[in-house]
């Protein structure tokens, strides 16, 4: 059978068919999922000195590298990446959550969900999907719940 046979020309043409559809179905899901949770919540604010953000908003004292500890010893600072499915393509949910550590409460959440992959292999980048699209994450996080004192 030679690379240019009917049966391989169909072989090729199905397999394009199929990874298409399921990266159609996961992102479809992923648009689902976000509905349901997806995007930043703050439940409540927090007034800090103007001396502890940066000229550009951003916290000073937040160190990625510091797990939980992140925001020194005052606030938790949980991330949570769960994959609900596995493979190519594969389907995460990104949750970023900020507790006061004094008495445990919930200051805010940033949930997220993304489809990474699921094409033809060969030399370019996966595609992938995500959602929300802008305006989630840590950062959009910590802006929303910490605020510069008046």
């Amino acid at each position: 059978m030679n690379a240019c046979s009917p049966n391989r020309i169909g072989l090729l043409l199905l397999m394009l068919l199929l990874a298409g559809c399921e990266k159609d179905r996961l992102d479809e899901q992923v648009k689902v999922l976000c509905a349901k949770d997806g995007g930043v919540k703050v439940y409540e604010t927090v007034r800090l000195p103007k001396e502890v953000f940066t000229e550009h908003g951003d916290l000073k004292f937040y160190r990625a590298t510091q797990g939980e500890n992140a925001l020194g010893p005052d606030y938790i600072f949980v991330s949570e990446i769960t994959e609900i499915k596995s493979g190519n393509p594969d389907l995460k949910r990104i949750a970023f959550r900020i507790v006061r550590r004094s008495d445990r409460f919930t200051l805010g959440e940033s949930v997220s969900y993304a489809r990474g992959g699921g094409d033809m292999p060969g030399p370019w980048h996966s595609s992938s999907f995500k959602c929300p699209d802008k305006e989630v994450g840590e950062g959009f996080l910590m802006r929303g719940i910490f605020r510069p004192q008046s």
